[in-house]
């Protein structure tokens, strides 16, 4: 046998475990029983990163961090979060080689010595979550890695309040892995808006990416957004409306990755309606669900584009805790190639807990979409994001939980399911606790959530489906302000918290034949 193939075997093997994003299907052979299932191992690294969170100096700020349990991870590894810009490519703290040279009475902020920028976060152990807070307007991006049994399934939430003024809300967002191509419908530049594109770079080398702008006609032509350059362990802002022109009401923000690799997300902010964080809408696909509409939305807004050259019909249905119905006068959308199309679906859950469900009425288009759901009345509104998402898969995983204000959405678009929801042990106290529920086929449930006993601070809740369908998910956090109904949205995606390899043995004996 080759040595060479032997080694690019184990190296395929190792990347995969490391990265996370490889996997490979079982070769097909024929003749003795070679064929052998592909081994599902938990990933060995992971980075997630979290854009710098307000430009209020009312904002505060809490970040949790937790990763769930995950069987074959061994007792080894590490994870933490530190500020973006703390780290220089050469593995040298910035802060350092400003001033090196220089006098220096007393310590620096987080070192001391020359030693590198104390950690935001340090996790402790798995399935326990770690806290940490900050306040003001300089709070900064952090860039996270986590290592070992910390690595699989990891997740870091970011949420901050903002009592008055701009940027009002309650503004969450799950830190995400980097990429390399993001799609936000949704996004604006209304003369009301203020919308950033936040890209975090979480490498030794710059990143380069472009932001391309469609509206309701199509591509907005603008060469600002070309060719931004994002430095080693660094984040940029670009606010979208120095991009263009003329103020467009109903966005979708392309965000594609020349060189290296970023984090991105829309802060969209509005005067009157507070604001959140706006995610990535999942890739395109003909067939799209967007969960967890709160019951008491007053107004909803989809919003959908197409990349490609054909135009998309869409059947628009509304997942219901009884079955799935059309909303009236919105049956059907028609969204035209390289254009933004939206339509106000009112207060469409009418009380009741919903999710939507966007399907071809015909030949398949992919699409992207995503939602703007608006809570209360008159001067004291709020609003959310709800991007299209993927189905949770094995698992996935809401940090940030507390005692109350916590609402889970399930829902089945086909097929019934069996899910497992966990409540974890408490940040600072408790006992983790299961519940399993059934979805019938089409619904969309609010769940009874499970609460460790004994709870004490913050916990998060891992969603685990043992049968049936794909379930998709998504968790409300919501605190009320002066009557003002805050709340932000955060889907529940798989967390890729394991990796398909090819059995050595099977591709060996393959090999040699």
């Amino acid at each position: 046998m080759n040595r060479t193939t032997v080694s690019l075997i184990a190296g395929v093997a190792a990347l995969a475990a490391v990265t996370g994003f490889a996997s490979m299907s079982e070769p097909q052979t024929a003749g003795e029983d070679t064929a052998k299932a592909a081994a599902q191992l938990p990933v060995e690294r992971t980075s997630l990163l979290c854009p710098a969170p307000s430009t209020s100096d009312l904002a505060e700020t809490a970040y949790t961090s937790f990763t769930p349990v995950t069987k074959g991870t061994g007792e080894s590894g590490k994870a933490e979060l530190v500020a973006a810009g703390a780290q220089s490519a050469d593995g040298t703290d910035d802060k350092d080689k400003k001033g090196e040279n220089e006098e220096q009475d007393g310590k620096k902020d987080g070192e001391q010595g020359g030693k590198k920028e104390k950690p935001v976060l340090t996790p402790k152990e798995p399935g326990k979550p770690v806290t940490a807070k900050a306040s003001g307007a300089e709070s900064p991006a952090l860039v996270g890695t986590a290592e070992g049994r910390f690595a699989p399934g990891w997740a870091v939430q970011q949420t901050t309040q903002v009592e008055a003024g701009t940027g009002r809300g309650l503004l969450g967002t799950s830190c995400s892995a980097p990429d390399t191509d993001f799609w936000f419908p949704g996004a604006s530049t209304a003369k009301e808006r203020t919308d950033y594109a936040h890209l975090t770079n979480p490498d030794d080398s710059a990143a380069v990416a472009d932001i391309e702008l469609y509206g309701k006609d199509g591509v907005l032509k603008s060469t600002v957004g070309e060719g931004i350059k994002i430095p080693p362990h660094s984040s940029e802002s670009v606010l979208l409306s120095t991009l263009i022109d003329e103020p467009e009401t109903n966005l979708t923000v392309h965000v594609t990755v020349r060189s290296g690799r970023v984090a991105a997300a829309v802060q969209a902010v509005d005067d009157a309606l507070g604001g959140d964080w706006l995610a990535p809408s999942a890739g395109p696909a003909g067939s799209l669900v967007l969960p967890g509409i709160p019951k008491d939305a007053t107004s909803v807004r989809l919003v959908a584009f197409v990349p490609g050259e054909a135009d998309a019909d869409l059947k628009v249905r509304l997942a219901s805790p009884t079955g799935t119905i059309t909303p009236a006068g919105h049956e059907t959308l028609h969204v035209k190639a390289g254009m933004t199309a939206a339509v106000d679906l009112g207060d469409v859950t009418r009380g009741e807990a919903g999710s939507l469900l966007l399907t071809p009425t015909g030949k398949s288009t992919p699409v992207v979409a995503a939602l703007r759901v608006v809570r209360g009345k008159g001067d004291k509104q709020e609003t959310a994001f709800i991007p299209a998402t993927g189905p949770v898969g094995a698992r996935a995983t809401a940090a940030d939980n507390r005692a109350k204000g916590s609402t889970l959405s399930l829902v089945a678009p086909g097929r019934g399911a069996k899910v497992k929801v966990t409540a974890s042990a408490g940040s600072d106290g408790g006992t983790a606790a299961s519940k399993t529920y059934t979805l019938k086929a089409g619904t969309t449930q609010n769940v009874d959530l499970p609460v460790p006993a004994g709870l004490k601070g913050t916990y998060a809740l891992t969603v685990e489906p043992l049968s049936g369908g794909p379930v998709h998910a998504s968790r409300m956090l919501e605190a009320a302000e002066g009557g003002v109904p805050m709340f932000t949205v955060q889907t529940l995606p798989d967390d890729r918290g394991t990796v398909k390899v090819p059995d050595a043995e099977q591709d060996l004996s393959v090999l040699q034949k």
